[in-house]
């Protein structure tokens, strides 16, 4: 891929939008997958393996028949499967390495035989996890995409490592999957609305406001400096007799609200695979004010990505008023602007994109 060569983005969404639907009871998975062909919201097609899935990753053939005969009939195309890698599982101890590895090439599985070519994979697993994860990978015709997501930047020391390690081995079957929340300009709006609404003292909103901001410009936080950041959150909210809300706020603040810089990602799109499209509120005019969409798409576009973007509005952990299938077509006519004002467009053609992908038989380095 040659320097001018301009991107072309695919169109894409993940089912994690709809985590209140689906949650709420008030739509089936199939329901889901439906809509977001019905809609044009396609088409790529994203599902987390643990919450669209009974039982994952020990998934019979009934549901791999009846997936496969759900994508035939939507006409969309299965983009990345969000595998889990938790350490966590027991409560008696964390997972050895051997059984972390064991565990992923369970959820690698599922991904062949449900025709994801993309498993997402977190950053509990070592650059050496990786790299004994790639036989598997390549045995199953995917590729691992490593998310980086807040409160890590691809220039984080985790992130550098796996880095590192990837262009050691040289695979197009390892990458990245960047998520722009991990670059943000502003703590959401419509969240410091929520907490003016539930009642919380103007004078904690202004303070979590003031001090996100004044850690901006810094870069992504190493992990010593982020948890100094989440107990001082946890602080301000605790000074502010918010004690109930301390933890959630620092949650948020921390580890869902970036501070990464859009150049960032220019250095990283050679080894991205995929992309989360995160967003949490557009204005009164279609844009987002919380993370630079557009000059992140410019970004993308003059950096030659022609790769899946999955749509991904995690403002429903507080937005219970919009709908979310709706802010998803608004979020993707926002894309589909940025990209022609770059001098380019999003691909929302299943043939298109299925001969782009195809075409790119190794990730451009």
């Amino acid at each position: 891929m040659s320097d001018t060569t301009l991107g072309t983005p695919i169109q894409g969404t993940t089912l994690y939008s709809f985590t209140r639907f689906w949650h709420g009871r008030q739509m089936t998975f199939e329901d889901l997958v439906r809509e977001v062909a019905r809609r044009g919201l396609g088409p790529g097609l994203e599902i987390v393996g643990f919450q669209s899935i009974r039982n994952f990753p020990d998934v019979d053939e009934a549901f791999v028949n009846q997936f496969k005969t759900l994508i035939d009939e939507t006409g969309l195309m299965p983009t990345a499967l969000g595998a889990n890698a938790d350490q966590g599982l027991r409560r008696d101890r964390r997972l050895t390495n051997d059984e972390l590895v064991e565990y992923m090439a369970a959820q690698i599985d599922v991904a062949r035989r449900l025709g994801f070519p993309i498993v997402r994979v977190q950053y509990s697993l070592t650059p050496d996890d990786m790299e004994r994860l790639l036989p598997i990978a390549e045995r199953a015709n995917v590729t691992l995409g490593m998310e980086i997501h807040a409160h890590h930047t691809p220039c984080h020391p985790v992130m550098q490592a796996l880095l590192e390690r990837y262009e050691k081995l040289g695979s197009p079957r390892l990458g990245f999957i960047p998520d722009w929340g991990a670059t943000m300009v502003q703590v959401p709006r419509t969240l410091l609305d929520t907490y003016r609404r539930r009642g919380i003292a103007p004078e904690l909103i202004a303070a979590v406001d003031d001090y996100w901001h004044s850690q901006h410009g810094n870069g992504g936080p190493d992990d010593a400096a982020q948890h100094k950041q989440f107990e001082e959150f946890v602080e301000l909210a605790r000074r502010h007799g918010a004690e109930d809300i301390a933890v959630e706020l620092a949650v948020n603040a921390t580890g869902l609200f970036g501070h990464g810089e859009i150049e960032e990602w220019t250095e990283i799109l050679p080894w991205a695979v995929h992309t989360h499209g995160k967003f949490y509120e557009l204005d009164s005019d279609g844009e987002e004010p919380s993370v630079p969409i557009r000059s992140i798409i410019s970004a993308y576009v003059n950096g030659g990505y022609s790769r899946t973007i999955s749509s991904e509005w995690e403002g429903f952990h507080w937005n219970d008023w919009e709908n979310s299938f709706d802010v998803i077509a608004a979020q993707q006519k926002l894309l589909r602007d940025s990209a022609a004002k770059s001098g380019s467009r999003m691909v929302t053609d299943l043939s298109e994109a299925r001969a782009l992908l195809g075409s790119q038989s190794v990730v451009a380095r």
